[in-house]
């Protein structure tokens, strides 16, 4: 596998266990619907979040959360509206954004509630 699909396996591993400890069930990892995969649908307090992490190894570039684009976005939501639909789910919803940048010098995680508003 290669050194970024490992990076970014990671970043998901560390984001799962990141929701968990605050209280998030997890419902759905890696869900694909037509070109979007959203990394993790998990439900809080009646409200379903989906979280789109980003993981990098240095902040030179940019914060990992500013790599989500417009495209990937709307995607996102396209996405999450299909999860909703075909399991009939009535909840509000909410697209978080969990920045990770892990190296040899420690990992730091930031998560972004309600990311899209902020974009």
């Amino acid at each position: 596998m290669a050194e970024h699909n490992q990076l970014g396996k990671a970043g998901e591993s560390l984001a799962l266990k990141h929701l968990k400890d605050k209280g998030y069930d997890i419902l759905a990892k890696n869900y694909r619907f037509q070109k979007a995969e959203v990394d993790i649908i998990a439900l809080k307090n009646e409200t379903l979040v989906a979280v789109e992490v980003k993981t990098r190894s240095t902040p030179e570039f940019g914060n990992p959360q500013e790599f989500v684009k417009p495209a990937q976005m709307k995607r996102l939501v396209e996405a999450v509206d299909h999860f909703v639909n075909e399991r009939h789910l009535d909840y509000e919803v909410r697209f978080d954004v969990i920045g990770i940048i892990k190296n040899k010098l420690g990992t730091r995680i930031e998560h972004l509630e309600d990311a899209f508003l902020h974009f």
